[in-house]
């Protein structure tokens, strides 16, 4: 286990250079950061773009651009913004914030659904309640995630009309001002997650919820389970040791794909409802044609890739004593 520990982060630690390399350079040819100063009317002067462009480095060879990116992030500088006021580092803390208080709770709720229902519906294939979950979820996996968003806000406003009250808020992570008092802030704080952690939770339980009836089926059918049952074993012992643990890999290796996406940003669901998030961070960051804060967001979201697949490899190797990883 330790040999395939090292081995992981040796290959992570390469991963994450070529990355930075590929987006570095994508980032680089994909357009002037100073565009829109240069087609300002009337025209801005050459000695203030000369000027900006000295700020942002641009005015260096690519291969000390790249470098001194790097450097900088080692000492926790993510490089200027082309908004001289903007400080990229603590806006990416703030936004990155908001995203993770939507995206944990969402997720694990996600995941114990989609396990339950999953590891039922597997078992009992093509009868109840199997006949009432699976197309409950190809339902919602041809929902269009912006069109589940705007459904449920929509939902959110008749509802608070109705009822003349807002228990569900729609817009924001929080209300402006936030209301003072823990008690108060964590009651403002719940109703206004209530409905993007729906919108989320839904859209991946979906997909999840089919990946786990699907391990479960093909492990129902296995020699080691047909095996387990001539051996006299339990039923409770064979779903629970035979069935459930092995049919658990696919979902860890689709999940430690999906995890890095939301982490980086559920864009639509956090533009639908408004939040500050890592989704509205890249958009309004593309609009600015910052391309260091771009940057900041590729290299956050190529982390989160390494890293959850690290984590899914240890999974593999303690959910399914097949898995040997030594030899």
């Amino acid at each position: 286990m330790a040999g395939m520990i090292l081995r992981r982060l040796a290959s992570a630690v390469g991963v994450l250079l070529l990355a930075s390399i590929v987006i570095f350079l994508v980032i680089a040819v994909s357009g002037d950061p100073l565009g829109e100063l240069r087609d300002r009317q009337p025209p801005v002067s050459e000695t203030v773009i000369q000027a900006e462009e000295a700020r942002l480095g641009l005015d260096q060879p690519l291969h000390i651009r790249y470098l001194d990116w790097v450097s900088g992030l080692f000492q926790g500088d993510l490089g200027p913004s082309t908004v001289a006021t903007r400080d990229i580092g603590a806006e990416i803390g703030s936004h990155i914030g908001v995203t993770l208080r939507l995206v944990v709770v969402a997720v694990a709720i996600a995941l114990v659904l989609a396990l339950i229902a999953g590891t039922i519906s597997g078992l009992r294939q093509h009868r109840f309640p199997d006949v009432v979950i699976t197309p409950m979820t190809f339902f919602m996996l041809a929902l269009p995630s912006f069109w589940m968003a705007v459904l449920f806000k929509q939902w959110g406003i008749y509802f608070n009309d109705q009822v003349g009250s807002s228990v569900f808020a729609t817009v924001g992570a929080n209300s402006v001002p936030p209301p003072q008092g823990f008690v108060p802030f964590l009651l403002d704080s719940a109703a206004h997650l209530v409905l993007p952690t729906i919108v989320l939770a839904l859209v991946h339980f979906a997909t999840w919820n089919r990946y786990q009836r699907t391990a479960i089926a093909d492990s129902l059918a296995s020699d080691h389970v047909r095996f387990a049952v001539l051996k006299g074993l339990s039923r409770g012992r064979v779903v629970r040791s035979y069935v459930v643990r092995p049919a658990l890999i696919p979902i860890i290796t689709i999940v430690a794909l999906d995890l890095p996406v939301l982490l980086s940003g559920a864009v639509i669901t956090e533009t639908v409802f408004q939040w500050r998030g890592m989704g509205g961070f890249l958009l309004e960051s593309i609009n600015l044609r910052d391309s260091n804060a771009v940057l900041a967001w590729l290299l956050i979201a190529a982390i989160a890739v390494v890293v959850f697949n690290l984590i899914a490899d240890l999974l593999y190797a303690i959910v399914d004593p097949r898995v040997r990883y030594g030899q």
